[in-house]
């Protein structure tokens, strides 16, 4: 007897014990839309919407344990990566993804904050611009990321897609650059996708003053593997997630004395979509 198999999304992650962001938002993201989902925790910390008090970082092999326990046993239709603490994780990390071709790649670079802060070493970096990032379907850098992949400031739309076109020639995959926290001719809440052949520019009203923001990266992220795993094309995936996002941060609420967290992002409007065929 033939039985009809749910899609599933694979997060591979660290852990929020405030349950803003990483594999917990990841999990909220993918059950909005009605997927199951499985995951591999790359690291666990104690943080909430202030600050990171502790991170205890997994070891490779329990990392490859995770893994292997579910690639090849779930239906996984997409996965997404987050921060990988160091180059060890990376490497396991990418060894046991590049083995599945047919599972959609969303990796998002964690490697610098908003703020300019460097989250991983050096060598870290180097090892997930040579190992990882060429396995994706799809990058998710934000302004900072996109510049130390690029090696050049970013200081204007023209520099956005060329960094994006350029890191696409050098990895492979389509590129989406995040434009949340741009200032200046950057519009906020502009993102900029390179899919090899068209730009798209997606565009939405910015939030004033929303309870919270924490986790919308993480959220990005896993929304678009659902979307992808969903088996929606790819300029149309971005337009889904970004719409998800949006409507978790405009829906945010109070969960504490001065925390707040992400709300429910279904049913939201989606952003507008401009395309630009490279070279145009």
């Amino acid at each position: 007897m033939s039985v009809d198999v749910h899609p599933c999304c694979l997060t591979i992650a660290g852990s929020d014990s405030g349950g803003n962001a990483g594999v917990q938002a990841d999990l909220r993201a993918f059950h909005a839309y009605g997927l199951h989902g499985c995951t591999a925790f790359a690291a666990l910390t104690a943080q909430n919407p202030f600050g990171v008090s502790a991170i205890h970082a997994v070891p490779p092999d329990f990392i490859a344990a995770q893994l292997d326990a579910v690639l090849g046993v779930y239906n996984i239709r997409a996965l997404k990566t987050g921060m990988l603490a160091d180059a060890a994780a990376i490497e396991v990390v990418a060894d046991r993804i590049v083995r599945h071709p047919e599972i959609a790649k969303v990796v998002d670079p964690v490697m610098v904050a908003t703020s300019g802060a460097k989250l991983i070493s050096d060598d870290a970096v180097a090892t997930l611009t040579a190992r990882l990032l060429p396995c994706a379907t799809l990058i998710t850098p934000n302004l900072p990321e996109a510049e130390v992949l690029w090696g050049r400031a970013i200081t204007c739309r023209n520099d956005v897609r060329e960094a994006a076109k350029a890191l696409h020639g050098r990895l492979g995959c389509a590129v989406l650059v995040k434009g949340g926290h741009a200032t200046g001719d950057l519009a906020a809440a502009e993102d900029t996708l390179f899919d090899g052949e068209q730009f798209f520019t997606y565009t939405l009203p910015h939030i004033e003053n929303p309870v919270s923001t924490h986790g919308t990266g993480c959220s990005l992220a896993a929304a678009l593997a659902a979307e992808l795993a969903l088996g929606h094309a790819l300029p149309d995936a971005v337009a889904g997630a970004k719409a998800f996002v949006h409507r978790a941060i405009a829906t945010s609420y109070w969960v504490g004395p001065d925390c707040g967290v992400l709300g429910w992002g279904a049913d939201a409007p989606k952003p507008r979509i401009t395309s630009q065929t490279a070279g145009e």
